[in-house]
């Protein structure tokens, strides 16, 4: 019998200034609380997330200076524009705007320690175009 090994994704970690304020940013994001241990001046705080691996914030000391190799790609349940607009209202900014005028593309928006995440059609975008 040959026995099969392979390693589950635990969590997305996100090197960052302020563990905790990010982790309120991304818990607003997605609905997922925020880890009943974390608190204000935590180093290390996690999102948890009713399906998949939980997003890990740590606080490290040098900023962030070039672009993700990785990042997250958003699927709203409802409309990509609104939801881009609700983003940006929780303190994301716009980064790059690849929607089409046909509904296809996304957008390409920073969280507020500029780590980018694409913001997909939503739900309802893609039924409606069928």
């Amino acid at each position: 019998m040959i026995i099969r090994m392979v390693s589950m994704v635990q969590n997305v970690a996100v090197d960052c200034a302020d563990a905790y304020e990010l982790a309120r940013f991304w818990s607003a994001v997605t609905g997922g609380p925020l880890h009943p241990d974390d608190a204000p001046g935590s180093r290390e705080t996690q999102v948890l997330l009713p399906e998949g691996p939980v997003l890990y914030f740590n606080e490290v000391p040098e900023p962030k200076t070039v672009k993700n190799r990785i990042h997250l790609c958003l699927r709203p349940t409802a409309s990509r524009d609104a939801e881009i607009e609700r983003l940006l209202g929780l303190g994301a900014t716009l980064v790059g705007d690849l929607r089409e005028p046909d509904g296809a593309g996304w957008a390409v928006l920073a969280d507020p320690e500029g780590n980018e995440f694409c913001v997909l059609r939503g739900d309802s975008d893609r039924a409606s175009a069928g």
